[in-house]
């Protein structure tokens, strides 16, 4: 029988966990590092000869029957060799070869490689900080000793930095990169030879031991006799009945350790003396990492038994640690590597700045001072702000004019300056003028990146930064979606609004990780958010049996917006157990690690709804819309779930009371008429707008006339794919399953042969955790869900779990395992 296994063991193909193959690449690795080795070796005796043979080198020289060369391994070495002394590193292109072999001896030893990486970084370093000291220290020499890339940087320090600059920084960078990688305890030089020690270790040897260990083991040496290291140890006779020596040590030992147990327990509470204490831990997660501690720890002590279990200090009594030790909790740990994206991803429309037309203010002050003249409206002073796309003109009327005669001048201003989109606003609040905004003949692209790149976005201290645009005043424009709480956005189309939503969405990538913000989007139109798609592990949320992370049929809507109120409702549970008012002191105290995760308390991400197109909705659901968008515009604030609603459609219809009253910040594009105008902003100005991006926002009643940030759709999509070629989270980010209430009251009429092949599983796994959830079948089990919601009606129809409760886990009926085996083996014993 073994026969016939090692021979089809041997039929076995060669495949990638094939162990050949990794040996196979270590042989090769070893022989391509004795051959630049030769190459390199035989290259500093023989370059002279050689040099004028290699310099204007082809590959077709290798083909060459009249070219004879001195190096030892013929043409190719001689390539080869040139290429890395002259071209390259110079002399220390020998470490090259010494990372090859020490990579292939690895390989073919079978050892883990995952350790080289270190190896690897600190060759390549080495090559290249040698290659530099050598020609800065060394140079003009016939020999290159640095090569052409050490030489270049060594001119550029030289230059750059001045002679004593230059050898300064080359002392100065391996003592600096030491310290970096070797990170020493302390000043001690012993301390720092045994972290060198470690270091070298990790880079020759790809194995590191812990320095609280070598520690102990040296101090365990010292305390031993010179004379009792010296004498080897004699093997003991024992008579009968008689115990080893190093039994009663061992015993003695235990005995020690569980005399520290019990003064640990006394600390504890002096008052109980038990053999068995019940230890619930505090509201906090784990002391290591962001690994959290198990919930209500039994600790137990035997003092009878073969093999008796002895508490850990540190382990089992968390508490007993020093607050000031533990590290906070970290978000961002999960994706620690994840890169946030660079502006050269966005256009920079900087050849499209228009300077100011001075000809063209003149004349636009000479006419309106004429044009008040005409209706004998006398003023004191007028003075220009130059904005990208509007100017605004300050006017001091003269003592005595009424503000009224100016406001009903809007439209005989505006034909005799024949322009379209003037706006007067009489007064400018805290101002004392009356401005009149007079669009420029030549428009300024506002683009993304300036805002993004500019210093008030970088520093902003906000929550939710968005980057809007710009003032008329030409200042940069940012805002806080935390503080709004949320934004209404209405247009009609071509306006501006899906470009403005697309400047929203990218400024939130630009400033927050993936851990601290998640993204609903909702896109009826199907076209407009589409390329977000592909962030589906990075800050997306959607249902869990949503097939697109971009939601846009109707029901599937109704059932997100639901969802998110039950992921609210969770969220103020949790505040409460927490006694905090808002995500931000939840967050704060679950960072300081004061909230325990296996109390259901976990860090909360800002979650942004986004919807592109609400009338749709509006117009196919109705109130099994509004209903829920009500109590989320209501309630959400505190909790960190925040609206951008956006419509093609401000009528009252659309808009309703409800919505507006919670709606404190909105945005108004160029719309058709006045009415639509008072809908949105509640008052008119939105219809004089001339379009492509101009904009009124009001906040908290102030209106602020910005011109929006462009960024085209291949910006978006440049954006987006860096993103998504990033390593993302194992899975998605779903929100909390929600079904409409005839899909959740179950089914009593289930027969046994229709059961699902997965009924039983189920059953146990919702036992075993005490849990009901479709969620945990789906995922768990790895079914779709509506296969996982079957089989939850299936438990709920034969009594394992109870009735659906809303946002809470479904009741589990039965207890222990050993009742439910009993009550699976009746149903096998029916069928």
């Amino acid at each position: 029988m073994a026969t016939k296994k090692r021979k089809k063991e041997e039929k076995l193909p060669v495949g990638l966990r094939d162990k050949r193959i990794p040996k196979l690449f270590g042989i090769l690795l070893i022989a391509l590092a004795v051959y630049l080795f030769f190459a390199f070796f035989s290259y500093t005796f023989t370059w002279k000869q050689d040099q004028d043979k290699v310099m204007d080198y082809s590959w077709s020289t290798m083909l060459a029957g009249d070219i004879h060369v001195a190096n030892w391994l013929g043409r190719l070495g001689a390539i080869i060799s040139h290429m890395f002394f002259y071209w390259g590193f110079g002399l220390p292109s020998f470490f090259f070869a010494a990372v090859a072999a020490l990579y292939g001896i690895d390989l073919f030893t079978e050892k883990p490689i995952r350790n080289r990486s270190l190896l690897v970084i600190t060759g390549l370093l080495a090559m290249l900080y040698f290659s530099v000291a050598l020609e800065l220290f060394i140079p003009d020499t016939a020999f290159p000793l640095g090569g052409a890339l050490g030489e270049n940087i060594a001119k550029w320090m030289r230059n750059t930095l001045g002679i004593m600059g230059a050898v300064i920084a080359v002392i100065l960078i391996p003592i600096l990169l030491l310290f970096w990688l070797i990170n020493p305890r302390t000043a001690s030089w012993e301390d720092f030879k045994t972290d060198m020690h470690l270091w070298w270790d990790t880079i020759a040897f790809g194995r590191r031991r812990p320095p609280l260990v070598e520690k102990e083991e040296e101090k365990t040496k010292e305390q031993i006799s010179p004379k009792a290291r010296d004498e080897e140890p004699k093997p003991t006779t024992l008579r009968p009945g008689q115990r080893h020596p190093d039994d009663l040590a061992e015993e003695e030992r235990l005995k020690a350790r569980e005399e520290k147990q019990k003064e640990i327990l006394k600390k504890l509470n002096p008052k109980k003396e038990e053999k068995q204490l019940e230890l619930p831990l505090d509201d906090e997660p784990a002391r290591h990492g962001n690994k959290a501690p198990s919930d209500g720890a039994e600790l137990i002590i035997q003092e009878d038994g073969d093999k008796p279990s002895f508490l850990n200090e540190e382990e089992d009594f968390p508490g007993l640690q020093k607050e000031e030790e533990l590290p906070p909790y970290d978000p961002t740990l999960d994706l620690a590597n994840y890169k946030f994206p660079t502006l050269d991803l966005l256009n920079n429309y900087a050849d499209h700045k228009i300077e100011i037309d001075r000809k063209e203010l003149e004349a636009n002050k000479d006419q309106i001072i004429e044009t008040l003249l005409n209706y004998k409206i006398e003023i004191t002073k007028i003075r220009a702000t130059v904005g990208p796309t509007v100017t605004l003109y300050e006017i001091v009327p003269a003592p005595g004019v009424r503000i009224s005669r100016i406001k009903n001048l809007e439209d005989d201003i505006a034909l005799s300056l024949a322009a379209l989109g003037i706006r007067i606003i009489a007064p400018i609040p805290g101002r004392g003028t009356i401005g009149i905004e007079v669009p420029n003949k030549k428009k300024q692209i506002v683009s993304l990146k300036e805002i993004i790149a500019s210093e008030k976005f970088q520093e902003a201290r906000m929550a939710l930064p968005i980057a809007l645009g710009k003032t008329i005043s030409n200042e940069i424009f940012i805002a806080d979606l935390a503080k709004m709480p949320h934004l209404l956005i209405a247009g009609a189309t071509g306006q501006g609004k899906s470009v403005g939503i697309n400047a929203i969405l990218i400024s939130l990538l630009y400033k927050m990780h993936p851990s601290q913000l998640k993204l609903v989007l909702i896109d009826p139109k199907k076209v407009e958010l589409f390329p977000y798609a592909k962030l589906d592990r990075h800050f997306l949320s959607f249902l869990p049996d949503q097939e697109e992370p971009i939601t846009t049929e109707t029901n599937k809507v109704v059932y997100t917006l639901n969802s998110l109120c039950i992921e609210m409702d969770m969220r103020y549970d949790l505040l409460k157990k927490a006694h905090a008012r808002n995500i931000q002191e939840y967050n704060t105290k679950f960072i300081a690690r004061k909230l325990n995760p296996k109390k259901g308390h976990r860090f909360l991400p800002f979650i942004v709804l986004v919807i592109d197109e609400f009338a749709d909705l509006i117009m196919t659901a109705g109130r099994d819309i509004e209903q829920p968008i009500g109590r989320l515009a209501q309630l959400s604030r505190a909790v960190g779930i925040h609206l951008i609603i956006a419509t093609q459609r401000p009528s009252v219809n659309i808009i309703t009371g409800i919505i507006k009253a919670n709606f404190p910040a909105r945005i108004a594009y160029k719309v058709a008429s006045k009415v639509d105008s008072r809908t949105i902003l509640d008052t008119g100005g939105a219809d004089q707008l001339i379009g492509r991006g101009d904009m009124l926002m009001s906040i908290d009643g102030k209106l602020k006339r910005l011109q929006s940030a462009f960024v085209d759709t291949p910006e978006v999509e440049r954006v987006i794919e860096f993103i998504h070629e990033q390593p993302g989270f194992p899975n998605p980010h779903y929100l909390p399953e929600y079904s409409a209430d005839e899909d959740s009251q179950g089914s009593s009429g289930f027969k046994l042969s229709d059961l699902d092949e997965l009924f039983e599983e189920a059953a146990r796994l919702v036992v075993q955790n005490q849990h009901g959830s479709t969620s945990m079948i789906q995922r768990r089990l790895k079914l779709g869900y509506n296969r996982a919601g079957r089989i939850m009606d299936q438990l709920e129809a034969f009594g394992i779990v109870g009735p659906s409760e809303g946002s809470k886990a479904r009741e589990v009926l039965y207890y222990t395992m050993e009742e439910l085996e009993r009550f699976l083996n009746e149903l096998k014993n029916n069928k």
